[in-house]
């Protein structure tokens, strides 16, 4: 099942999001986010974008949610596109049935673009993404480094309307 974010779930995002600062170059946050900083990112998320999460059997097994892509007001119209699913249970298809219901309620706004912002090499974000018609539009090369190498980024664009 497929809801809006609560508050009350940010410890079960945060155990998925800490997973993946720890052991992989998905995101570039060097440390694990605290509950407070987390929870707090939550909150000057929703009232702006979609967030959602994936729910099975009780449990969080993914999220997904938009936000702002940079502070100037000529980016208003374009958001950024976040997913993660919980490091054990891939292959299930959470993360395209959350990519798809994001991308349906970011749709739904005013919104022009959404941006998929990937550390590369990713093979299985990229398939996601272009499965969902999102093209390459960036390669940005060696502009983050974590566990002491250097890393590349990808950038996929998706036109809303």
């Amino acid at each position: 099942m497929i809801r809006p974010v609560h508050i009350n779930d940010a410890q079960a995002l945060l155990d998925i999001y800490n997973y993946y600062v720890i052991n992989t170059t998905a995101n570039f946050d060097i440390e694990p986010l605290t509950i407070e900083t987390f929870t707090e990112k939550i909150n000057n998320i929703i009232p702006n974008y979609p967030y959602i999460v994936y729910e099975e059997n009780n449990k969080i097994l993914g999220y997904a949610y938009g936000s702002r892509f940079r502070p100037r007001a000529a980016y208003d119209f374009v958001a950024e596109s976040t997913v993660y699913v919980k490091h054990d249970v891939h292959g299930k298809q959470i993360g395209t049935k959350l990519y798809t219901e994001l991308i349906k309620q970011l749709k739904a706004t005013d919104l022009h673009t959404v941006l998929g912002v990937l550390t590369i090499p990713n093979e299985a974000s990229i398939q996601l993404h272009e499965k969902l018609g999102f093209k390459q539009v960036a390669n940005l090369r060696e502009v983050g480094m974590k566990f002491g190498k250097w890393q590349h980024v990808g950038i996929w664009q998706l036109k809303l309307n």
